[in-house]
């Protein structure tokens, strides 16, 4: 998970702090060196590390912290502001023509991910901002870059142009702005070639290509992984190119942060894209103070929303909170429930944006995505009219022995799924009775991360030992 050891570290560095009636100096002296060691350890930059810590100290030793009547949460605050101001202080979108053809460059050393960002950019324009993108393959070094392009295209349904391997990139890109106008396109994006390290035949190829395409946003790709050399990077690029903002990419796979801390702050480019995942919808806006506050554990609620309506069909999801309110729910919808969560990503992904992250760990740890594989291949198994009246499965045991058998688990799984189906119609039953006030009052405790009765014994974990790989309750 992104940014997980640096949120550990810090969120034990805060408590210190919250909870008491008084603060002195040495509390915000221990607590801010706690913090130092956390964001060196992440790698990030110590010349960030030192500004970032000056700044807390002198806004946390003002007579009205140190007097006010809760303290430590308004050191808190000005931790979360400070992070949030080294991130970039404030969202910077893309810069988009709205009047004709708009061009993106994308640079970056090999290995960065720039081929797959060019897929993610092109399905985030055309899902989210309804736009017709158009990929041009200028790579023509790397071995299969033009094949991997032309295959990501076929799957997102966007259009690429390629001339082989033979031809000189900027014929490639002159030619390939041509086509995209003739076809249409409203949003043209470039993958440029990249090298192991920076030197003068890459960048004067980038600046003729610069040249000729007369882009109006070059995003620089970025490892999430690579620290603070990322920031060496940024403004290797930025001096010979020009640079206008930055793709932070594998950020899944970074659990420090400290190229993402480290790079607007040394190289003042903002962080617009953020890559969250392997697959090609898993591409974000960055917003700084979302992230700030992830970091710090009071989660992400508004991604979460975002990404709950960017895969999860509000009337379909009504429909079906209607059929469980009224105990009509089956297998069949209990199957289009699971394909709707696994839209939006792991288990682990969708509890990091809750607050309170830290009390739900030990859960996270046991989650297992690859159980509803395992409950799909369940149901999947059943017939169609057992699908639909779950009770001929309830009342039949030859069956349940059936279902098992053909769907490769154990009959003691096949139970397990059909309690879960026969609980969650109990829950929405009791759900149904209760009166206005309790069904306020429930809703109430669920946003604000008090999730009551979901406790994890209800949900389904990795098992142990001979039972490694199945799902238990």
């Amino acid at each position: 998970m992104a940014f997980d050891s640096l949120s550990e570290r810090l969120q034990k560095a805060m408590k210190k702090i919250t909870g008491r009636g008084k603060l002195h100096e040495s509390d915000i002296d221990d607590m801010l060196r706690e913090v130092r060691l956390s964001l060196l350890e992440a790698d990030v930059n110590f010349k960030v590390v030192r500004k970032f810590l000056a700044d807390v100290k002198e806004k946390a030793l003002g007579a009205k912290i140190l007097e006010g009547l809760n303290p430590g949460q308004m050191v808190v605050d000005i931790v979360r502001e400070e992070l949030k101001n080294i991130l970039g202080s404030e969202q910077s979108e893309l810069n988009l023509n709205k009047n004709g053809l708009t061009v993106i460059m994308l640079v970056g050393l090999q290995g960065t991910g720039k081929t797959t960002a060019c897929g993610k950019i092109s399905l985030y324009l055309r899902k989210k901002l309804k736009k017709s993108p158009f990929m041009i393959a200028c790579d023509v070094y790397r071995p299969a870059a033009v094949e991997q392009l032309v295959t990501l295209g076929k799957q997102i349904n966007v259009p690429v142009y390629e001339d082989g391997v033979k031809t000189n990139p900027r014929k490639i890109c002159k030619d390939g702005i041509k086509e995209a106008i003739k076809v249409g396109a409203d949003v043209v994006i470039i993958d440029t070639a990249g090298r192991l390290q920076i030197n003068e035949e890459l960048m004067d190829e980038l600046k003729d290509i610069k040249e000729i395409a007369r882009p109006h946003e070059i995003l620089l790709t970025v490892d999430a992984m690579s620290g603070q050399d990322a920031c060496n990077v940024g403004l290797a690029f930025n001096d010979k190119v020009g640079v206008s903002g930055i793709i932070l990419t594998k950020l899944d796979g970074d659990a420090r942060g400290g190229a993402a801390l480290s790079l607007k702050e040394m190289t003042g480019l903002p962080i617009k894209l953020m890559s969250t995942g392997e697959k090609l919808d898993e591409l974000e806006v960055f917003y700084p103070e979302r992230i700030a506050e992830r970091i710090l554990g009071m989660g992400d609620v508004l991604s979460l929303i975002d990404t709950v309506k960017d895969n999860i069909d509000e009337e379909e999801a009504e429909a079906m909170a209607d059929k469980m309110l009224k105990g009509n729910y089956n297998y069949n919808d209990l199957l289009k429930q699971f394909k709707m969560i696994k839209r939006m990503g792991s288990i682990s992904k969708l509890l990091g944006f809750l607050p309170g992250l830290g009390k739900i760990k030990q859960a996270m740890s046991q989650v297992d995505d690859k159980a509803f594989n395992f409950m799909e291949a369940i149901i999947s198994s059943m017939t169609e009219k057992e699908r639909r009246n779950p009770k001929l499965i309830d009342e039949s045991a030859k069956r349940r022995e059936r279902i098992a058998k053909g769907s490769g688990r154990s009959l003691t799984e096949v139970n397990n799924l059909r309690n879960s189906l026969n609980q969650m119609k109990e829950a929405m039953k009791k759900v149904n009775n209760m009166s206005d006030a309790e069904k306020k009052k429930m809703s109430s405790q669920m946003a604000n991360g008090n999730m009551g009765q979901l406790a994890p014994s209800q949900k389904y974990k990795k098992g142990k030992g001979k039972n490694k790989g199945r799902f238990r309750f």
